[in-house]
């Protein structure tokens, strides 16, 4: 399958010298809802580990690391929403903001070629480190940061200890081999559980844990996949027994499979990975249960859902982010098809 070339001008009309705006009307930012980490530690992982260092591409790092360190207080929380002023309009907490954030600056760290910036995220991670979150998404988001941080930094403790607690925390399969789910329905970026135990399992050399994420992730690859094409769980989420197929589909769960997919394979070297992969690419691109692209080649921006009849014509920072994610993911799947 091919895959489009990335562009990054979507992202950039969405984006200030403040941060990324999170909601758009159509194409057209919409400045009232301000800003979000969310959003902003997304776009901070797709840009500091696309492999184009063009000048548009480092003016987005820059401006999304600065504004998670801005986001984080000594404790390792994060605030979450920004007003245009500039001003933090939440409490810091431990959210899945918090994680996002970790994931974001353990990528800046990861890849980024600038000391300077490289520093800077290595010092807000191990700060964010100290902290726990009682949310699993949450602390599986995080312990994808401290796996990279782990390549920048092996050994690094705090991100071990961390990784140690979110394995812990983790639901592993049940005994029911048609639910061995760790949770009585699908909600939402489900893929980050498994892939959690992946990194979990791999940074600790625990195999029981790899196994298990394997396990899992083929369990939800095999449930969110119809007739060869992608069929993912619906906002309001998915339960054995719930009529399929389920709208609307989000972005993000396209894109977390695809990254989980990717994890597998960079971890077994098995190309049955790679059709997870593959599939998430071509969900974007119109293969799913609508038979409706989410990708508008006009923008570079993704749509926002995709609904029975038709899909959500607003591009806004997350279903784009979702996008640009996946075919980055789906750029590296080909380059190993065709090795």
């Amino acid at each position: 399958m091919s895959v489009p070339e990335l562009s990054f001008e979507h992202l950039s009309r969405l984006t200030t010298a403040t941060g990324l705006f999170e909601h758009a009307l159509f194409t057209e930012p919409r400045h009232e809802h301000g800003y979000c980490l969310d959003d902003v530690a997304r776009g901070l992982v797709v840009v500091a580990r696309q492999p184009d260092t063009s000048e548009q591409v480092c003016h987005l790092t820059e401006v999304y690391l600065r504004f998670t360190v801005d986001a984080q207080d000594s404790d390792g929380r994060f605030h979450n929403r920004r007003g245009l002023d500039g001003g933090w309009e939440d409490a810091a907490s431990l959210d899945d903001h918090w994680g996002r954030a970790l994931w974001g600056l353990g990528t800046a760290a990861a890849y980024s070629v600038d000391d300077r910036l490289r520093d800077l995220a290595l010092s807000h991670a191990s700060i964010g480190f100290r902290a726990r979150s009682r949310w699993p998404r949450a602390m599986s988001y995080a312990a994808l940061g401290a796996s990279e941080v782990l390549r920048a930094s092996p050994g690094d403790r705090g991100a071990l200890d961390l990784l140690t607690d979110v394995g812990a925390l983790l639901g592993r399969p049940g005994p029911d081999p048609s639910w061995p789910w760790p949770e009585p329905r699908l909600t939402y970026a489900n893929a980050v559980l498994p892939e959690a135990l992946l990194v979990v399992g791999s940074a600790l050399d625990d195999a029981a844990m790899l196994r298990d994420g394997l396990a899992l992730l083929s369990w939800l690859l095999e449930q969110e996949t119809v007739e060869g094409h992608l069929s993912v769980t619906p906002a309001g989420g998915w339960r054995a027994g719930d009529p399929r197929p389920g709208f609307d589909q989000q972005p993000i769960e396209v894109s977390a499979l695809a990254e989980a997919c990717w994890r597998a394979f960079e971890l077994t070297r098995d190309d049955v990975w790679l059709t997870g992969v593959d599939r998430a690419v071509a969900w974007f691109l119109g293969d799913n249960d609508s038979g409706l692209a989410l990708y508008d080649p006009a923008s570079g921006g993704g749509r926002d859902g995709l609904h029975a009849f038709g899909v959500n014509e607003n591009q806004g920072a997350e279903s784009t982010l979702a996008l640009l994610a996946t075919f980055q993911l789906g750029r590296l799947a080909l380059m190993e098809c065709v090795r």
